[in-house]
């Protein structure tokens, strides 16, 4: 049986998403030309918990969009015969902007390679960054984040949830060690 263990806390997201705000805000004091788009769906909760945080440090409203990927994913297939597919809600153009893309998890860079195909279907973005809350490793693609809010070290075996209150739960990490004896 595979046991779990709690990684992150409240207060460690919280100040895991500080910190990416910081970041950024380092990089891009006036964030001139810049949208957030959140991966649906821990992608999304991120995403405009960063956005708040960036308008409280300096007044920006920064347009926030979300992205769903369901169908450009390489294994939707595999995961379901009749896959959910919800909206992509992005009303405003991404063309020739410097679009930071979130998501909860990194892990084989599948995600984010699907995420990316989708955005570009919506236009040509100027940059794509990716801030994510938790770096685990394991790449298939050469794909890295720009802004990271911890990197855990784990097998491929181990599976890494982020739980959050908007997902009707605490927020939390939770590594579960063993969960896939041969992925």
């Amino acid at each position: 049986m595979a046991s779990k263990q709690i990684v992150q806390t409240e207060k460690d997201i919280e100040k895991a998403i500080n910190q990416i705000c910081e970041q950024l805000l380092s990089r891009y004091p006036q964030l001139s030309g810049t949208v957030l788009v959140g991966i649906r769906t821990g992608g999304v909760f991120l995403a405009e918990r960063l956005k708040k945080k960036i308008f409280e440090r300096r007044g920006i409203d920064l347009p926030t969009g979300i992205i769903d990927i369901t169908l450009y994913r390489d294994d939707w297939t595999r995961l379901s015969q009749t896959p959910e597919v919800k909206k992509t809600e992005i009303h405003f153009s991404i063309e020739d902007k410097n679009v930071l893309l979130v998501d909860d998890v990194l892990f084989t860079g599948r995600t984010i390679r699907a995420a990316i195909d989708a955005l570009l279907d919506l236009g040509r973005p100027r940059r794509v960054e990716l801030a994510v809350l938790i770096d685990r490793g394991h790449r298939e693609l050469p794909i890295c984040a720009d802004y990271i809010g911890k990197t855990l070290d784990t097998s491929r075996q181990d599976s890494v949830d982020v739980e959050l209150k908007e997902l009707g739960g605490v927020d939390q990490v939770v590594i579960e060690y063993g969960k896939y004896p041969n992925p």
